[in-house]
């Protein structure tokens, strides 16, 4: 959306960002370009590996394959804990002065670095690493590239989209992980985020893909029995045949002052959400 004078409104999230012009969104992926609203990190490329697809984490597609993984830098949260925060907190400026940029690599060139994996065990690309759709523009026409070869698309997202971002994106994605941070509106208030539109996009992802959900448990913020109870009785709602990976916490970025999760907790949330779910599983422990 753009006004007489420029200032235009950002549609991709939840925040609506006002921008106005030279001026960057929450996410520092981008920008008012004299009055139109443009995905600044289109094909900047800070990050780019062959993972294991149990790495995204996906545990019921594909299991044993490999997964060509790309990001960028820049996302709509703000979590104290992120674990790949100098991509993902970090802007342009900041990204050249902390990891010395990135490369470019146009949605063509990478969906033919996918094929060209392929011997490697590779069965497609997934987009990861910072928050992929952010640049979601860059996203879909990758991802229509990647379909011209026969490979899948992955995408691991914090599920903080619009309706019209996720209509553009979901019909060319194979399988999603999605965070599923909390169950608590408040919660993703302190992460700058909205539960209701992660469930949104939950909801609309599970009707055209392959999705897995993970919940990173952080000790005094989201390791209640009651909450993973909700959690699990909503998912379930779904399906109960949607894989739900609880994940344990270690001190990061912001939250270096507390003690890495209990893996004694882990354990009892998921026999809570197992008395809702077919397939629960435990990372990092």
């Amino acid at each position: 959306m753009q006004s007489d004078n420029k200032k235009s409104i950002c549609r991709t999230c939840m925040h609506h960002c006002v921008l106005e012009p030279g001026q960057r969104g929450k996410c520092r992926a981008r920008k008012n370009r004299d009055g139109t609203i443009v995905c600044e990190n289109y094909g900047r490329i800070t990050a780019l590996a062959l993972d294991p697809i149990e790495k995204k984490p996906l545990r019921r597609f594909y299991p044993g394959s490999m997964i060509l993984s790309a990001g960028s830098y820049g996302c709509n949260l703000n979590c104290s804990f992120c674990q790949n925060y100098p991509i993902s907190m970090a802007g342009e400026e900041e990204l050249w002065e902390e990891t010395g940029g990135w490369q470019i690599i146009s949605p063509q060139e990478m969906a033919a670095k996918a094929w060209a994996c392929r011997e490697r065990g590779n069965i497609g690309l997934a987009y990861t690493y910072n928050e992929p759709l952010v640049g979601w523009e860059y996203v879909r026409d990758t991802a229509r590239a990647v379909r011209a070869y026969g490979m899948v698309n992955v995408l691991v997202t914090n599920g903080c989209a619009t309706a019209q971002v996720l209509d553009s994106i979901l019909p060319l994605i194979d399988a999603a992980n999605i965070d599923l941070k909390g169950f608590r509106e408040a919660y993703y208030k302190k992460l700058g985020g909205s539960l209701e539109i992660v469930k949104d996009c939950i909801t609309r992802a599970v009707k055209t893909s392959h999705v897995e959900l993970t919940t990173l448990i952080v000790p005094g913020e989201n390791d209640s029995i009651e909450e993973m109870e909700e959690e699990a009785r909503w998912i379930a709602s779904l399906s109960r045949e949607i894989p739900l990976h609880i994940t344990r916490f270690f001190p990061r970025y912001r939250m270096s002052d507390r003690e890495a999760t209990d893996v004694g907790q882990l354990h009892r949330l998921a026999q809570v959400a197992e008395k809702y779910l077919d397939y629960v599983y435990l990372g990092n422990c």
